[in-house]
């Protein structure tokens, strides 16, 4: 019995060892030993091995047939893990491998603890034929099954193409690494064969294509240790399922600290850009905070942080992209963020200084209505705590779609510096006053009198407070404070959505 577990651990030889080295990438084993705690994992049908017969397979049956299941702790609390094992049959995907990653899946479900699989496999075994399909089938159900359930993170740490592609993009967070990992579901001789058009499998489906390009990945690293910390520190700032809250930790940093830097970071000029993270930085715990699709989309951030030790995620503008306009893939990036935040109690706190949407052809034929309307759906159907901060700029539409009062925001707040308006005073001037300005002997000046006009009627910034669509206008310097004691009233709420089988969100 020990020495076949030997044999086991050891892999099929030290040549298919190494050959993976070569490669910059670790083993199976190697890569569960970074993820989990010292000495935690506990093996799940390590013996297994296939039954299928031709092609050879029946005089090849190494044990655990290409993948590594089983389960071991992270910071002490319970994980699930499920590693391709690229030395035997390339990490593809049999039928007794498949049922092992299904069983592996349903006892995270049943356990309410999260599901980390660790991705290197060349696809379906195509020796087995469709049994090997059908066991993605098997994997992309449990997926959907868990969705909201417990959380679901892929790490991609080599190839994945076709269908098997599909398993990633139905979890809820991606990693991947450069160089040595990639996603695609037709790879560069498909492409070439039917488009004509010559590319590399890194400029295919490598990670800076998915981080940047297509949204596909949410974090890049360039080596598979770093990647696998970064898992720990997400998991760090999870619940182990939708039953629980995220872990609290002690926090140093004073609940009352105030910040007065915040006066000199955003400027009042609302045309001149600042950096949205410097002011997130200022007033999150000790600074630190974990940006989701970080390259992706960035006139959005999204991130996840602390407040008082309590986890909150962030959704910003970011006025130095795009002067932090709403465009599709911003829309994309933070309504599926919000969901994700809603489905695992994490509070949401919106920090606002958004010009509108991006206008434009290319925007309005990609169908920014109906991805503007996933944010808008986002936010509507949350039930967490939600509080927004008006910062600088709140114009029409994108302003209602940012978590305002009037979608069901539990607290609005507002720093004196907020222009809260249906759009700018210029562009409302020209429109309320076309008549007036073109009659005018001197035009340029009628218009700049009557945008004054219209900025001291509507634009000041106690307009909206006194309509009741802000709950206060707040000093910047303490708005830590203002959100951290406004979080713990909101912790105990409790919203009821209307009986239904499911929404119908926008697509």
């Amino acid at each position: 019995m020990h020495g076949i577990r030997a044999q086991v651990l050891a892999g099929p030889s030290g040549k298919a060892t190494a050959a993976q080295h070569a490669k910059g990438k670790l083993t199976a084993r190697e890569r569960i030993e970074l993820l989990l705690d010292p000495g935690s994992f506990r093996e799940v049908e390590q013996l297994r091995r296939h039954r299928a017969t031709g092609f050879g397979l029946e005089t090849k049956k190494p044990y655990t047939d290409g993948v590594i299941t089983g389960w071991g702790t992270v910071e002490g609390r319970t994980v699930f893990v499920y590693a391709h094992d690229f030395r035997i049959f390339g990490g593809a995907l049999g039928e007794a491998h498949a049922t092992k990653i299904h069983k592996i899946m349903d006892m995270a479900i049943a356990a309410g603890a999260p599901l980390v699989s660790l991705n290197d496999g060349a696809g379906a075994r195509i020796q087995e034929g469709v049994s090997a399909l059908a066991g993605y089938g098997g994997i992309f159900q449990r997926n959907t099954k868990a969705s909201g359930v417990i959380p679901q993170i892929s790490v991609m740490l080599g190839p994945c193409a076709g269908g098997a592609a599909y398993s990633p993009a139905l979890t809820d967070f991606v990693f991947m690494v450069r160089e040595t990992s990639q996603m695609f579901i037709t790879g560069p001789d498909v492409v070439k064969a039917v488009t004509g058009e010559e590319i590399t499998q890194n400029g295919l489906g490598g990670a800076d294509v998915h981080a940047e390009t297509s949204g596909v990945c949410h974090f890049a690293y360039d080596d598979e240790e770093t990647c696998l910390a970064e898992v720990r520190y997400l998991l760090s700032l999870l619940p182990q399922n939708n039953r629980e809250n995220p872990p609290r930790v002690e926090c140093a940093d004073p609940v009352d600290r105030r910040s007065e830097v915040l006066l000199d970071l955003v400027p009042a000029d609302g045309n001149r850009p600042y950096d949205m993270a410097k002011v997130i930085e200022e007033i999150v715990d000790d600074g630190e905070y974990l940006e989701v699709h970080e390259r992706w989309a960035r006139n959005i951030i999204c991130a996840l942080a602390r407040l008082d030790g309590r986890v909150v995620g962030i959704v910003a503008n970011q006025p130095q992209a795009l002067a932090g306009v709403l465009d599709i893939e911003a829309s994309e990036k933070a309504a599926r963020f919000v969901q994700t935040c809603d489905a695992f109690s994490v509070p949401i706190v919106t920090f606002l200084d958004v010009p509108g949407f991006l206008p434009g052809v290319d925007q309005e034929h990609g169908g920014i209505i109906r991805h503007g309307a996933k944010l808008l759906y986002a936010y509507c159907n949350a039930t967490v705590p939600r509080i927004s901060l008006i910062l600088r700029k709140a114009y029409g539409g994108a302003y209602i779609v940012m978590d305002s009062q009037s979608i069901g925001a539990d607290l609005t707040y507002a720093w004196p510096t907020n222009e809260i308006a249906v759009m700018g005073a210029e562009g409302a001037a020209n429109v309320i006053f076309r008549r007036q300005i073109a009659e005018a002997d001197d035009p340029a000046v009628m218009r700049a009198r009557m945008v004054k006009e219209y900025k001291t009627e509507l634009m000041h910034p106690y307009y909206a407070a006194e309509r009741g669509l802000v709950d206060d206008v707040i000093d910047p310097a303490e708005t830590r404070e203002v959100l951290i004691r406004s979080l713990a009233m909101l912790q105990t709420k409790h919203a009821d959505l209307p009986s239904r089988k499911h929404g119908n969100p926008p697509q």
